[in-house]
């Protein structure tokens, strides 16, 4: 399932992303850094492709030929927000 970073609606993208398409839900450009599968923020210039240009705005279209569209999980909760809920189940006052 693909989402939009901004507005987090799902998205049905059966094709590559040009670099001028935009959100159907919010108009946000949608070939940004962080709806990329190659984004990582601990990564060198936030990006886990080696080859790739560094971009300085995340949040804007760019000309990246290395773009993928990120896929995320389908389940309404992320890993994060399961670990936070185990440490919080584990630190309750009862």
């Amino acid at each position: 399932m693909k989402r939009c970073f901004r507005c987090k609606n799902e998205l049905t993208l059966d094709r590559k992303v040009t670099r001028r398409e935009t959100c159907p839900f919010c108009g946000w450009d949608l070939h940004v850094c962080l709806n990329c599968r190659f984004y990582d923020a601990g990564a060198y210039n936030q990006c886990r492709e080696t080859q790739a240009e560094r971009v300085l705005d995340k949040e804007r279209s760019n000309f990246c030929d290395y773009f993928i569209f990120r896929a995320v999980p389908a389940a309404g909760r992320t890993t994060v927000d399961e670990a936070k809920g185990k440490l919080e189940d584990l630190f309750k006052k009862t």
